[in-house]
């Protein structure tokens, strides 16, 4: 009733419009003559059209689906996946969905191409995340199939079209609007710049070009969809609110209170494992050229969840109480999960269960095909190599990449761009130190420091680009190596115990007051040190 209700209320907010525009030209022609007459109701009928428009916008745009594998996984390629899903639709009373996509969110989500306003059903499709496999037992992920099987049993899917038409009318209701006031600013500014051109020809000022107030009514009408499409939005919002919470009631019966409530918190903490993942590992070696081996692009999650379970528990535990905006369809994680726990103890807690993923026949094979369905044509053509090398190459790459600025610094004092060329400029001349430290970035806090204090900064600043410097000329001789690490950031392995203290003396000798460079040399120079 509230989808129609909002619908009826877009077409009722057009009908008063041309209802006003009509009285407008009624009024107009009663009580003014003479061409301007004619010029408003032209005016009137150009703003008519884009409401006439949206009105008879008839057909429903169809959503697009989540990016993920594009053939269908069949039940002969995952028979028992397929079990699962069906067995959890019977449970819950409702038709099983008619395809499977594996797509590469932390998500599930269900659809349906049902028509007539829904009350027609369609083709039901379950998009289902690998990623959310990898964090879950079985029970887990039962309690969210369950719960996206609770949006099918109560109608939610097949109300979805009726609130996407509402919206979609809105939206180009209000782009036809924007659309007719950017070409009126465009005309009068092409007229203005015109003038302007013949102005300057003549050897005369041009004036300014200025368009204020121009396609101000269009502008006016679209805030006046706009604002109703707010409350559109929020009022339908709402009500998918409700009916998430709904929905948690069918997890809950299927696998259990504890099991609906894990699911949850494992949704928290797996959301902002994998947002880290993909930024901080799969995509490190981007901008190096490389990728980790295929089916590790998203299959190497299990890694880092395996290697941070203290933090990924400190986040099942720390949920969101607020929704990210008055906008979300979701109710907070918080609120979610509290009134789960409120229930009746079930006497389900403690269920055996096996990792969701071993549902799948073949985990690797459907995580190398997903790369294949999600990732660019360029992305697929870059390098493959194992972590460890990943992590090596890209860090080099990256840190020769940072030392360009410190290079240009050296090279701008006569210093050479290399370690050796630096040292011998430092022992030819010590107050070089100051002068190339005053070339590098700084903070504020140093920039502003005067005299004596400004060289107390010179030191540090250029320990710096020395220790970042070194790291460079160590990597390129094979003498130290980038180590991964799954639980921390990737770390400098040197080449033998001992060496990190002998170099942190050896950067303090060659900055102090009265440098020696001779240390650095031998450590970092020296044939010895390869």
């Amino acid at each position: 009733m509230r989808a129609l209700v909002l619908l009826a209320g877009f077409y009722l907010l057009g009908v008063f419009l041309l209802a006003a525009l009509a009285g407008a030209d009624y009024a107009v022609f009663t009580s003014l003559h003479g061409p301007i007459v004619y010029d408003i109701v032209i005016f009137s009928v150009v703003l008519a059209i884009p409401v006439v428009r949206g009105m008879f916008m008839l057909r429903t745009p169809k959503a697009d689906p989540p990016a993920g594998i594009t053939v269908t996984v069949t039940e002969a390629e995952e028979p028992a996946l397929w079990e699962a899903v069906r067995e959890v639709a019977r449970q819950v009373g409702t038709r099983a969905p008619d395809e499977i996509v594996l797509i590469e969110k932390v998500n599930a989500a269900v659809g349906e191409d049902s028509s007539l306003l829904g009350l027609r059903p369609g083709t039901r499709r379950l998009y289902l995340g690998l990623p959310l496999m990898m964090g879950m037992d079985e029970m887990q992920l039962r309690a969210v199939l369950a719960h996206e099987m609770g949006h099918y049993a109560n109608f939610d899917t097949r109300l979805s079209p009726l609130i996407a038409r509402g919206r979609a009318q809105l939206i180009r209701t209000i782009a036809h609007f924007h659309e007719r006031s950017d070409k009126k600013v465009a005309r009068e500014r092409a007229r203005q710049e015109k003038h302007a051109a013949k102005r300057r020809a003549k050897g005369r000022r041009a004036t300014m070009i200025d368009t204020p107030g121009l396609g101000a009514t269009y502008r006016g009408m679209a805030s006046v969809y706009t604002a109703y499409g707010n409350f559109y939005l929020r009022s339908s919002l709402s009500a998918a609110r409700r009916q998430e919470l709904a929905a948690d009631l069918a997890a809950v019966r299927v696998a259990g209170r504890d099991s609906a409530a894990c699911a949850l918190r494992e949704l928290n903490a797996l959301g902002s494992a994998h947002d880290f993942y993909m930024s901080s590992y799969a995509t490190l070696g981007i901008d190096a050229g490389l990728l980790p081996r295929p089916g590790q692009v998203f299959g190497g999650l299990r890694k880092l969840l395996d290697a941070r379970a203290t933090d990924l528990e400190k986040l099942r535990r720390e949920l969101p109480t607020e929704p990210t905006s008055p906008y979300d369809s979701h109710p907070a994680l918080a609120e979610r999960v509290a009134r789960i726990e409120a229930l009746p103890d079930d006497s389900r807690a403690g269920q055996a269960a096996r990792p969701a993923l071993e549902l799948l026949a073949d985990a690797d094979a459907a995580l190398a095909a997903l790369e294949q369905a999600v990732l660019t044509p360029q992305t697929l053509a870059l390098k493959r190599v194992d972590w460890e090398d990943l992590v090596h190459e890209s860090m080099t790459v990256y840190v020769a990449q940072g030392v360009r600025e410190i290079r240009e610094a050296f090279t701008a004092e006569g210093a050479g761009p290399g370690l050796a060329a630096l040292l011998d400029a430092i022992d030819a001349d010590p107050a070089v130190r100051r002068r190339i430290a005053d070339r590098l970035p700084t903070s504020q806090q140093a920039a502003a420091a005067p005299g004596h204090g400004a060289r107390e900064y010179a030191g540090p600043v250029l320990r710096r680009a020395l220790n970042r410097l070194v790291t460079v000329e160590l990597t390129a001789r094979g003498a130290t190596r980038w180590q991964l690490s799954w639980s921390d950031s990737a770390t400098l392995r040197y080449p033998a115990d001992g060496f990190e203290d002998q170099l942190e003396l050896a950067l303090d000798a060659a900055v102090a007051d009265l440098p020696d460079t001779e240390p650095l040399r031998k450590l970092v120079l020296a044939p010895a040190s390869v």
